[in-house]
């Protein structure tokens, strides 16, 4: 069984950025030694191999399948993620994004929410990454474990738990029938801790440049109290869901082009869903040369450019949703205040906190709270009520949005912000948005040519609007 093989035209660029150790390519593709037996990120500070022993793979889990284990200097499962597949069809990247979650969801269950049959969705990962359905989430999960073991001081039996083995002979089976090492061995001299409500701490790596002064203007503009927090340096998060409950906080390190996360959760096998969703909302998965050629196309002054531009997201559709509603035709001060004592009046405790709402809370409320046109409240509630149904989360993403119009109260404009910031879609312009048209207006921009990386147009916009009010503050 064979992946899609590298094509010829990234074979030599790959080549160029391992001379180069170029960290624009980390994460997209790994470096395989056929002297060593490794593979490594090509950021990897270890000696230079000479090319002829050298294969290259656009995935950490095809150079597994392949026999490679993994650097335990340079570390592959801490890469961002690969942007390799962004010209594949729909369903191979949102068949990869479910085959990754931990706890590893039966491969039946997962055709299903693809709407496709099992045997299909085995052709189709089989002839796409190389191996069948299985053997992908067992490399994930493998590769979860090792960051655990390697960033963390979490027991055996705890990393275990956390990704998705339920015992450590089981973990330790795994490791040694695909690695020849054991957890132990992984770990290295490091010392694990006491098995008492583990706290987790974990790299997440980021291609540079990131503007992380833009990220943090941006969050904390729109922070909600209680709920979540910027600093100067962090962001902090309170959170509860079907991952579990808890806290997290990420603390920039532009020195190490990562973030420094510390999680606390009561749902141990959550964690991984819980990191991945914060590599979201921080978008650190961009690739920022991509996006510079974007906005460069559309017709962005390359002075004016956001260097390192990212895409800040919000912690849930939904809430990314309620956002949207809330913030209809009022000021984004105005739309956090209401946000705000949403949460104070629906919120969940949880951390030292409260977490935003679930749906079936904000659907049973008559809003009464809030200061707002009625036709405004009932549209929220037809949001949640949506919300509320796990199996409308199922479908293809355009049924979604299709059935989200039918709701009195949602428009397009609604739902290209939840799309942009709740799911982090790269390709929305919000072309109905009222700052977005204003500037759009002076600098006449080709919006289609930035596609597919249209929502950072959109952030692009939204900066130069607050840039012209910085330099006309009675504007």
């Amino acid at each position: 069984m064979t992946a899609t093989p590298i094509q010829p035209e990234d074979t030599e660029r790959f080549r160029q950025a391992r001379l180069s150790r170029d960290s624009r390519f980390d994460g997209q593709f790994f470096v395989a030694v056929k002297s060593t037996g490794i593979f490594c990120r090509p950021v990897c500070p270890a000696r230079l191999p000479k090319e002829e022993n050298v294969d290259y793979y656009y995935h950490a889990a095809q150079a597994m399948h392949a026999g490679f284990r993994p650097c335990l200097r340079c570390r592959p499962d801490s890469a961002p993620l690969s942007g390799a597949w962004n010209g594949v069809n729909t369903t191979v990247k949102r068949a990869e994004t479910l085959l990754s979650a931990i706890p590893p969801q039966p491969v039946t269950t997962i055709a299903e929410r693809l709407g496709i049959s099992e045997r299909y969705l085995r052709k189709l990962i089989s002839s796409r990454l190389g191996m069948p359905p299985a053997q992908w989430q067992k490399y994930q999960q493998l590769l979860f474990a090792k960051r655990l073991l390697q960033q963390s001081d979490m027991s055996v039996e705890s990393v275990a738990a956390a990704a998705g083995f339920g015992s450590a002979r089981r973990l330790q089976a795994a490791m040694k029938q695909t690695w020849s090492m054991s957890p132990g061995q992984i770990r290295g001299s490091k010392a694990s801790g006491p098995d008492v409500t583990p706290v987790i701490k974990v790299m997440l790596y980021y291609r540079p440049p990131y503007n992380w002064e833009h990220v943090q203007h941006f969050l904390s503009g729109r922070a909600i109290a209680g709920t979540e927090s910027v600093t100067d340096n962090t962001y902090r998060r309170v959170f509860s869901g079907p991952h579990g409950k808890g806290t997290v906080v990420a603390e920039h390190q532009p020195q190490h082009s990562a973030f420094a996360v510390t999680l606390v959760t009561d749902f141990l096998q959550g964690a991984r869903a819980v990191l991945d969703n914060l590599s979201r909302v921080l978008d650190l998965h961009a690739d920022p040369h991509l996006i510079n050629q974007a906005l460069t196309a559309a017709g962005i002054p390359p002075g004016d450019i956001v260097q390192g531009l990212r895409l800040p997201g919000v912690w849930s559709e939904f809430e990314a949703g309620c956002r949207a509603v809330l913030g209809q035709q009022v000021s984004v001060k105005a739309a956090v205040n209401n946000v705000a004592l949403l949460v104070n009046e629906l919120g969940e405790a949880a951390g030292e906190g409260s977490a935003f709402p679930l749906p079936q809370a904000v659907a049973g409320s008559d809003l009464a709270f809030l200061r707002m046109p009625g036709a405004r409240k009932q549209a929220l509630r037809n949001l949640a009520g949506f919300y509320a149904q796990d199996d409308r989360l199922t479908g293809a993403q355009g049924d979604k949005e299709s059935t989200l119009l039918t709701l009195k109260g949602i428009g397009p404009w609604t739902i290209d912000y939840l799309m942009m910031r709740g799911v982090s879609d790269p390709d929305r312009y919000l072309s109905g948005d009222l700052i977005v048209r204003k500037v759009a207006d002076k600098l006449n921009p080709e919006p289609q040519k930035a596609a597919p990386w249209r929502s950072y147009l959109t952030l692009q916009l939204w900066h130069m609007a607050d840039q012209l009010k910085q330099e006309k503050p009675d504007a």
